[in-house]
């Protein structure tokens, strides 16, 4: 936890065999202020979450792979064991990530839940459409933009109780990757939030999620019509998203994030 500023958790997803990946990231980490602790990554589903392949080809156009559903399932767990403690909020590491220790030191100073933030990126693996919600956010030169479509990546976020809560609910069908799942603000309602510059990056390394998930899929024909419609579904909401956002402005609880 942080000296300052609401209790916050903070976690570093990783497979418990992964040595080398341990030392670099604690490595690393030495000189941060922060208590932070490893989360063992699993291989399975966590406990409450259901899935369906046929759905998830719904959904992503695509079945899922065994290493997208660990990955889905460590993070879930950790939302779930962060639940049962008293902390506010909730930073999530995964080890393959170079962190700006300095700049979260500050950020977790600052109260999420009464800037009306329920889930903030610290990191995005692709440019999509966003907007600029507000310049000097925690410190000069970062800005807080919000996304209007998928970011991608799990690799660092922050979030409150309230934004914690909504997604446990919210995912425990496995329908698609949950980098793509916290991304769809215009399905659960949670605005898909990030700081740039990022203080969070990915370091190049061999993921453990399988490659295959790269590979061209044909979609089977009894599949097909549900597929388009997914899509069309999806293709509509972000365009009222956006133009809706576009249109209401900010709210003013925002401005706590000012730097200071």
């Amino acid at each position: 936890m942080t000296s300052a500023g609401p209790k916050t958790s903070v976690v570093v997803i990783s497979l418990r065999e992964a040595a080398d990946r341990r030392a670099t990231f604690a490595d690393r980490a030495r000189g941060t202020t922060l208590a932070w602790r490893w989360f063992d990554a699993r291989r399975d589903l966590a406990p409450g979450l259901t899935h369906d392949p046929d759905e998830a080809i719904v959904a992503k156009g695509r079945p899922m792979y065994p290493g997208e559903l660990g990955c889905y399932a460590s993070h879930y767990a950790a939302w779930q064991q962060f639940l049962q403690t008293d902390a506010a909020q909730l930073l999530v590491l995964e080890d393959d990530t170079i962190v700006d220790w300095g700049f979260l030191e500050t950020l977790l100073t600052f109260d999420l839940h009464a800037a009306g933030i329920a889930y903030l990126r610290l990191y995005a693996k692709r440019p999509c459409a966003f907007r600029p919600v507000m310049r000097d956010a925690v410190e000069q030169q970062r800005t807080l933009v919000e996304y209007f479509d998928r970011p991608l990546g799990t690799q660092g976020y922050l979030m409150t109780r309230q934004g914690a809560e909504q997604f446990v609910r919210h995912c425990r069908r496995v329908r698609r990757p949950l980098d793509d799942e916290l991304d769809r603000s215009w399905d659960h309602g949670i605005a898909c939030l990030g700081i740039f510059p990022f203080p969070v990056i990915e370091q190049s390394t061999a993921s453990t999620i399988e490659p295959a998930r790269f590979e061209r899929f044909v979609i089977p024909g009894r599949l097909k019509l549900r597929r388009q419609a997914m899509k069309m579904r999806d293709r509509w909401l972000k365009l009222r998203l956006r133009a809706g956002r576009l249109a209401s402005g900010d709210p003013p609880a925002l401005r706590s994030l000012a730097a200071r």
